[in-house]
This record gives C-alpha cells, sequence and structure tokens, in this order.
C-alpha cells in the first residue's frame, strides 16, 4: 500500500479541523468521470464524520486524456487565493459537463472575482507550480489514477463507493479514542 509522500501543510486546501482524528487526502481531476461520481461520496463522509475528518484536496489534472483538467484546477487555485477554493471545487464538480472558458469566466463571476480575472487565472505561473507540485506530490506518492485516497497518510483504492472508505474511517476514529 503506498503512502503519502507530502505531509499536509498549511497551504493545503483542508475543510475540517486539523486536529481530527481522521485526514482524508484527495487527489482528484476536475474531468475525470470517476471524480465526479466520487464529488458526493466525499460529501457524505464529511457530514457522517463531522468534525472528526479533515478533507485535504490536491489536484492530480490528468491533462493527455482531459483537457479541461489544468483549466479548471487553475481556476480552483485562482479562487483559492481569493478564500473562495471550495465554492470554486464544487462548481467546477457539479459542472463537469460544461468544463470550458464560458463556465470559467461565469463562475469567477459569480465569486465576485470578475469574468475578466479568468485570463489572469490561466496563465499564472504561481499557480501553475502549485498545481504541478500537487502533481508531483501524488506522483512521489504512487497515485497514477483518479481519484486516488489516502487515509491518515496511507491509500485507499476506492472501487465501488461510500462503505468502502467509511468502514477505514469509522476503525481510524475508534482507535483514535481507545
Amino acid at each position: 500500500m503506498s503512502t503519502l509522500r507530502i505531509p499536509v501543510g498549511p497551504d493545503d486546501h483542508a475543510q475540517g479541523p486539523a486536529d481530527a482524528p481522521v485526514t482524508l487526502v484527495e487527489y482528484a481531476d476536475y474531468q475525470c468521470p470517476y471524480c465526479a461520481q466520487a464529488f458526493p461520496i466525499v460529501r457524505q463522509l464529511q457530514a457522517r464524520y463531522g468534525h472528526d475528518l479533515r478533507l485535504v484536496f490536491r489536484n492530480f489534472p490528468l491533462s493527455q486524456a482531459h483537457p479541461q483538467a489544468l483549466p479548471a484546477a487553475l481556476v480552483a487555485e485562482f479562487a483559492g487565493q481569493h478564500r473562495k477554493f471550495w465554492p470554486a471545487h464544487d462548481a467546477l464538480f457539479e459542472n463537469q459537463d460544461r468544463l470550458g472558458g464560458s463556465l470559467y469566466a461565469e463562475l469567477l463571476e459569480t465569486l465576485g472575482l470578475g469574468a475578466d480575472a479568468l485570463e489572469s487565472a490561466l496563465q499564472s505561473r504561481p499557480l501553475l507550480e502549485r498545481v504541478q507540485a500537487d502533481l508531483n506530490g501524488g506522483l512521489r506518492s504512487g497515485v497514477n489514477g483518479t481519484p486516488a485516497f489516502f487515509l491518515n497518510g496511507q491509500r485507499y483504492d476506492v472501487r465501488s463507493g461510500f462503505d468502502e472508505l467509511a468502514a477505514p474511517i469509522e476503525a481510524l476514529i475508534a482507535q483514535s479514542r481507545a
């Protein structure tokens, strides 16, 4: 089983308390259909485990297969610079079938960042470097497809859904309380 090589840090996009007994790190691609299927499952996990679960999202754009994966990641990172990463993240997955320039401009406008900000987001070297750092960290951790999940640093392969992550999360929570 693979282990997470890049520890969770203050620059990661995270929801949930830093001291939660379980940290779920997800490497995902906004255009990946399997990632879109995992999106509501992750939300269910967050709803069920609340403060016992911290979610960390990292970009892993599979650009050769998904030409909109990198632009979508850049838009999310741009929103993140303005403390709006999670609304952008959610909207990108919820509108996966519309990924492209018009959706990105509409999203940035809706988030109050201005539709004219799209070009800045797509041309930003620091944002590209951040996405590339996520990708490289995933590769170092053995990620070779999306979505990829790590629970407290250990890789978990998920093929069928919620229960495949819920069971080890519950075990880790119980372990933390023992």
